[in-house]
């Protein structure tokens, strides 16, 4: 069993990072190989709509042919069993590297057919990670439910059985408030939050992690 995490947020240490990173200790719990894969370490771009994972007959016929450095990273997703994808929400998305590894990802498996068969050569257990700022009252006000349903749609064309989402609200974005502009938070309570709620969603991402390196 191989489980690869993608973190698609610039910082490696930071929430995102650090829940993708017990994702994996839950997978390796489970006798899983791992691997932490940092999208901002990479230097690529999104598709370039060179439509030659559509050429039928094509040496690139359902893979993506632009040579960067993400091109071995797709090649191990399709040797690995189960993938998570880890992304702090910026203006309401993910961010810019994850959308484009997502185009990257999952348009070289696209068919325009009416049998909606994708060409992925095997079927992964994936699930998302998310951190942000946002309550989780805000949730729907705001419109992420529909983000995350999409998302989770997306991965359905890779997907063994249905996606997990699992969402880290109210962040710690900054080790001292006092040197940023950002009055408009209570840093005690975000401070008091980061302490006692975290550390809980890091326990779900490692049973997350646990779930999908089960036999």
């Amino acid at each position: 069993m191989k489980v690869i995490a993608v973190n698609g947020s610039p910082r490696k240490e930071w929430n995102t990072a650090t829940m993708l990173q017990k994702a994996l200790e839950g997978a390796a719990s489970q006798g899983a190989e791992t691997e932490l894969i940092h999208l901002y370490d990479l230097n690529y771009t999104g598709c370039t709509s060179c439509f030659a994972c559509k050429l039928i007959a094509g040496k690139s016929y359902g893979k993506c042919a632009v040579n960067d450095d993400l091109k071995p990273v797709l090649r191990r997703i399709e040797e690995a069993d189960a993938l998570i994808l880890g992304a702090p929400i910026y203006f309401g998305d993910v961010t810019g590297q994850m959308r484009s590894f997502l185009e990257r990802l999952l348009f070289q498996y696209l068919r325009y057919s009416r049998d909606h068969r994708t060409l992925a050569p095997k079927r992964l257990k994936t699930a998302w990670i998310y951190t942000m700022n946002c309550p989780e009252a805000f949730v729907a006000q705001v419109g992420y439910d529909r983000l995350f349903k999409q998302n989770e749609m997306l991965l359905r064309m890779i997907a063994e059985g249905e996606p997990e989402t699992l969402c880290s609200y109210e962040t710690l974005q900054f080790e001292d408030y006092s040197k940023v502009d950002a009055d408009m938070f209570d840093v005690e309570a975000r401070q008091k939050r980061h302490q006692e709620v975290f550390p809980q969603d890091c326990q779900k991402a490692y049973e997350l992690g646990a779930r999908l390196a089960a036999k």
